[in-house]
């Protein structure tokens, strides 16, 4: 994959189809160039984000869908962190805004 910024009609992610709401979310991020198998992830998370309301407590957290344990420990899900709606800077393993190092 060439990535191409300066003719992005040119580079071979204009080929995925990208909701508005999925380039919006995208803006948010630190992710810079995306293959299209990322694009496409992406674009999935929205879809099932649309499907999954925000918990707004830890009695709407549901095991599984937002979180999962391991070792004992909570770890929030991808989905989760694309419903919180912001990066918040910890390096989180399944952060969705590009700042966990994946």
């Amino acid at each position: 994959m060439e990535c191409r910024p300066e003719a992005v009609e040119a580079c071979s992610c204009s080929a995925v189809n990208l909701s508005a709401e999925t380039r919006n979310f995208l803006r948010r991020t630190r992710w810079g160039c995306l293959c299209n198998d990322c694009l496409r992830h992406f674009e999935h998370l929205t879809q099932q984000a649309r499907q999954t309301p925000r918990p707004l407590s830890p009695d709407q957290l549901r095991e599984g869908i937002h979180f999962y344990i391991d070792g004992g420990r909570w770890v929030f899900t991808e989905l989760y962190h694309y419903l919180k709606g912001a990066c918040c800077g910890n390096g989180c393993r399944h952060c969705v805004y590009g700042a966990s190092g994946k």
